[in-house]
């Protein structure tokens, strides 16, 4: 169909298959791991691709800096995690959208 209807239309059908690919793209990033790290590995923060805290390790090392330091670690380690996670949830939506800038989808 030709006109404004059927431009509308085929409109209509391209958003509701980004629709359906941003609804995969956030099912997939459930099952993607990130790791934040911080002194060399002696804490490692554990994310999902949705960004949800999964896991947090501390080597034995990390606990023999003392309390400011090892909080100082936990909170350097955390911070790197949602990063990558941040870079990794954008890679996703640039997938998806083309590299289309749609802030808020995922």
């Amino acid at each position: 169909m030709s006109g404004p209807l059927g431009d509308m239309g085929n409109l209509l059908a391209q958003a509701q298959k980004m629709q359906r690919a941003i609804g995969e793209a956030k099912a997939a990033l459930e099952n993607e791991r990130v790791i934040g790290t911080a002194g060399g590995g002696a804490v490692t923060v554990e994310f999902n691709g949705s960004g949800q805290m999964l896991k947090i390790e501390v080597s034995k090392e990390a606990y023999g800096a003392g309390i400011q330091d090892m909080q100082e670690l936990i909170m350097m380690a955390f911070k790197d995690g949602q990063a990558k996670v941040e870079r990794l949830r954008e890679q996703r939506m640039g997938d998806v959208t083309g590299g289309l800038n749609l802030p808020g989808l995922l």
